[in-house]
């Protein structure tokens, strides 16, 4: 139904599955854009409805075919939408025109810009965040798309600066119930990062090699005079852009990449690094975020604004003052002497940078780390072997319940109480809860004064964070 977009731009938009990562910010989007914007959805919970509602956007809670009624000009489908849902069923029954949420960026917004794609397992939202900060600092006033909410943008995950560039997160997940194809290809790149490239999305995909096969369709977009910057410890990056039609650089913390970030230290709250090309130091960096991860998703930031002519100088003061994406070690609170921090790390390297960044910024703490086996390939034993050496660095392990349990066989299934028994044999503090309750009222009992608490999770992890602080504060009132 793209026709519809080029030819006549819709005037009502109707989003089912509004609250999405992504939908929600499109919902603000075509708003901004004038148009008259509805939607639907179910478990609609922040930062999503205070968004909505912030705008004035209206949005219903469950889906029914009175929703739709006046029928809107056009309906956009999140890939969380299925046969059988009933706005979708009334949708096709009445002809109303519908796009996806990648298909309407396609046609409406990313033409006139240049299109400027982030992509790869891990990185992605942080990287995205920066590039949108850095050039919106210079002055570049960019159009982006974040699959985050940015503190630096009013914990907003989209702007329309109106400038030249479009900077949007590539995510490879499919795009519809009638499009099974990543998102990432409706973005025609003509500049792309990719940050890593790992086993992920286990309902989607069946193997490495499949998410390679998108990786490398998405080089394929773009044009000769387009550049790629990859990650250069990743050998899957270097295999996926090995054939592709425009410049490749690699970027990474080995002096034979083109881009290196070397002398890396953690001072006073931030961490410091330089950025060099092929030996030329290009910029001094000193950024409050922790963690080798987030000095590649610097870098990878720092490689491709400067190859579009950003200043060093703006490109420094722009890290210097970035804040980071919400839920990427987002200090939730302190109460008793605990700290609490919430991560949206949901797979084994993940969690492992995560917890690597957390030693280095907080050294004499103890850590419990939490996981929730939430996400479609976490919940799966695809991970089991692997999780106990990703969690290393944790002084103590909790792990949570498997989300939709019923959904898998026994043989599928993650095991909980494997991975904590796993760590247990190796000489580990483990322990596996059936509930988010149960594990705070754990944590509120044996956390210490100076301990620090990091929940690791891609959803809500059932108000774990919140549950905890308060009954830590509870336990810190009873005693005064």
């Amino acid at each position: 139904m793209t026709s519809l977009l080029r030819i006549q731009p819709p005037r009502r938009v109707h989003l089912l599955g509004i609250a999405g990562s992504a939908m929600a910010p499109l919902a603000g989007m075509l708003k901004d854009r004038g148009f008259d914007v509805s939607g639907s959805d179910t478990g609609v919970y922040p930062p999503a409805s205070t968004l909505l509602d912030s705008l004035g956007i209206r949005w219903s809670e469950g889906f029914r075919e009175e929703n739709l009624k006046p029928p809107p000009d056009l309906a956009v489908i999140g890939n969380s939408i299925s046969r059988g849902n009933p706005e979708l069923e009334y949708i096709l029954d009445q002809k109303i025109p519908y796009s996806s949420m990648p298909q309407l960026l396609e046609d409406y917004f990313i033409p006139g810009h240049s299109s400027i794609v982030v992509a790869g397992t891990h990185g992605k939202t942080t990287t995205t965040a920066m590039l949108a900060w850095i050039f919106h600092s210079a002055g570049r006033r960019p159009d982006f798309l974040a699959g985050g909410v940015l503190p630096n943008f009013g914990d907003r995950s989209y702007g329309l600066g109106g400038g030249n560039e479009f900077i949007i997160e590539g995510d490879e997940y499919d795009t519809a119930f009638f499009d099974k194809g990543p998102k990432f290809l409706h973005y025609h790149p003509e500049e792309l990062v990719l940050t890593s490239l790992e086993y992920d999305h286990a309902d989607i995909y069946s193997d490495l090699d499949s998410i390679a096969l998108q990786f490398r369709r998405l080089v394929n977009l773009v044009p000769r005079r387009g550049r790629i910057f990859i990650w250069g410890g990743s050998p899957e990056l270097r295999d996926v852009a090995g054939k592709a039609f425009c410049p490749v650089e690699t970027f990474g913390l080995s002096a034979d990449c083109d881009w290196f970030a070397g002398d890396i230290s953690w001072n006073d709250e931030a961490t410091e690094f330089r950025a060099a090309r092929r030996g030329r130091e290009v910029a001094r960096i000193r950024m409050p975020l922790a963690g080798h991860h987030n000095v590649l998703n610097g870098l990878a930031a720092i490689a491709l604004a400067h190859s579009r002519g950003v200043e060093s100088a703006a490109i420094e003061r722009a890290l210097a003052t970035f804040q980071g994406v919400r839920r990427r070690m987002e200090i939730k609170g302190e109460a008793r002497g605990v700290l609490v921090v919430e991560d949206f790390a949901h797979h084994p390297t993940a969690i492992r940078v995560t917890l690597d960044a957390a030693r280095s910024r907080w050294p004499a703490r103890k850590i419990w780390a939490a996981i929730e086996p939430r996400s479609n390939t976490m919940r799966r034993k695809i991970f089991q072997d692997v999780l106990p050496q990703a969690l290393s660095l944790a002084t103590s392990v909790i792990v949570g319940p498997v989300n939709r349990p019923q959904l898998l066989t026994d043989d599928d299934r993650f095991s909980p109480e494997g991975l904590a028994d796993s760590l247990r044999r190796a000489g580990r503090d483990a322990r596996a809860f059936g509930s988010a309750d149960e594990i705070a009222e754990h944590l509120a009992a044996n956390a210490r004064a100076g301990d620090l608490v990091l929940v690791m999770s891609n959803g809500s992890f059932g108000g774990l964070c919140a549950k905890l602080l308060e009954k830590l504060a509870a336990i810190q009132e009873a005693r005064r």
